[in-house]
């Protein structure tokens, strides 16, 4: 069967939405980006514009950009009136988890990070009260000083109007975008919150690959409410109960189910089984690999529940043997480099089991081969030498050339890094058991999970 993709075309009268007539399963319909690229053009659909009520022409490009999965970027233009606008629409997938940004505005080289805003996203300046609520804005791939603008703009579309209905709510609203103007001098420090439940918006580091300290960025779980404000309905046909006598089945047992592929969005299967690893616990481990395009991605989880004490694993790499070490990163791991001052928060790579080449790997592609901020008019020269001094600083790990410290930070305590002289210790690796704090606690939903008399009342 033919799987076709359904899109929204902007200001067009009814009905709202058309097929774009490409076959899924027979293609990538979505494009990386390229100015070699001539055949690639943009979809030019003849639609009612909204200002005069006379036909214009939408163009919609489908395409691809790191970091904010497949788009749909579109533009209507009228020759009647002249009035013009553009979109930006996510055609990818709805990750696992949200996402939430928060950044600390402190000067105005601040207000040029770029960011990428999904219309399910809602923005908040706690310092003003002020929050843009979901679907109340299109997606947009802009800057925070845009954010701003285009805040203003709204604020201030209606307010001729305003005036003459009401002359006291649009000197109250006059107020306060002139408060929000000012926050584009950055005389005061204010923060800008990006909570998305689909995990599809993106803040940029200008620091990378060194952590941010101005900037936060934490996963969470989403609400019923959050889910079904994005659509997603659980599929109670597939959903198969199983007794804890089934679980000794499992064990030996690879469980397949229906998914899409993350690349092309073509239908494909993933492989899911149950893994006891030696010296530690066991884990799910699950492969996903597709007919269409050869994308192909597995990700590891823990099968056990929340350890009581986080773990932290700390790893001296002396020689070049050191990279065929076991590596189980869980997705609340993170990776610490103290020699190139460089953090990798948890959840950026997702569960893992590789070796320790395969991680530092992997790590390299994210910051360096694939970030989309090192070409083209989002880069800088100093940027540029920056990552590629830091791509060939793991270069230099990987060939054993350069000694330096791997940490694996996990809260949740459940990574693993193997130790080659098992069961005696490592002289070369040691693990640490401690304490989680309060908002780590709060970064795993730990702090308001009730446990108390769970048995009794259930």
């Amino acid at each position: 069967m033919n799987q076709y993709k359904c899109v929204q075309i902007p200001n067009h009268p009814l009905p709202p939405t058309a097929f774009i007539g490409e076959n899924v399963r027979g293609g990538n319909i979505f494009r990386e980006l390229s100015a070699d690229d001539e055949e690639w053009q943009p979809t030019e659909i003849e639609s009612l514009c909204m200002n005069c009520y006379q036909n214009g022409t939408t163009r919609m490009l489908l395409t691809k950009i790191p970091f904010f999965k497949e788009i749909i970027v579109s533009s209507f233009s009228c020759a009647h009136c002249g009035w013009s606008n553009k979109e930006i629409q996510s055609a990818g997938r709805i990750q696992d988890q949200g996402v939430c940004y928060t950044l600390e505005v402190k000067t105005k080289q601040d207000l040029n990070r770029e960011v990428v805003k999904e219309d399910c996203a809602v923005t908040k300046i706690p310092e003003l009260d002020f929050e843009i609520p979901p679907f109340t804005q299109k997606g947009s791939l802009s800057t925070i000083e845009g954010l701003l603008d285009r805040a203003v703009a709204g604020l201030e579309q209606d307010q001729p109007a305003r005036r003459a209905a009401e002359p006291q709510v649009a000197e109250k609203i006059d107020e306060f975008i002139q408060k929000l103007k000012k926050l584009k001098d950055v005389e005061h420090e204010f923060t800008l919150v990006i909570e998305d439940p689909s995990g599809n918006s993106f803040v940029e580091n200008p620091l990378a690959p060194q952590k941010d300290e101005a900037l936060t960025v934490t996963r969470f779980k989403r609400t019923a409410q959050q889910d079904q404000q994005l659509g997603i309905r659980p599929d109670d046909d597939q959903v198969e109960e199983r007794s804890g006598n089934d679980l000794e089945a499992m064990r030996g047992e690879v469980l397949v189910f229906p998914t899409n592929c993350p690349e092309c969005n073509a239908p494909a299967s993933t492989n899911m089984k149950l893994v006891q690893i030696p010296h530690f616990k066991e884990v799910i481990i699950m492969a996903t690999n597709c007919d269409s395009c050869g994308h192909r991605t597995n990700e590891v989880k823990s099968g056990g529940a929340t350890e009581p004490l986080g773990t932290r694993i700390t790893l001296h790499v002396t020689d070049a043997s050191d990279m065929t070490r076991d590596v189980l990163k869980s997705e609340t791991c993170s990776v610490l480099i103290p020699e190139l001052e460089f953090e990798l928060g948890m959840a950026a790579l997702g569960g893992k089991f590789t070796t320790l080449e395969g991680l530092l790997q992997d790590i390299k592609d994210l910051t360096v081969s694939k970030n989309p901020f090192i070409c083209g008019d989002s880069s800088s020269t100093d940027r540029v030498e920056k990552l590629k001094e830091f791509g060939e600083k793991i270069e230099k790990i990987l060939a054993g050339e350069m000694k330096v410290h791997i940490v694996l930070d996990d809260a949740a305590g459940n990574s693993y890094m193997q130790n080659v002289y098992a069961p005696e210790a490592d002289p070369e690796m040691t693990v640490e058991k401690y304490t989680r704090t309060f908002d780590q606690n709060e970064e795993l939903g730990l702090n308001d999970m009730k446990t108390e008399n769970y048995q009794e009342e259930n």
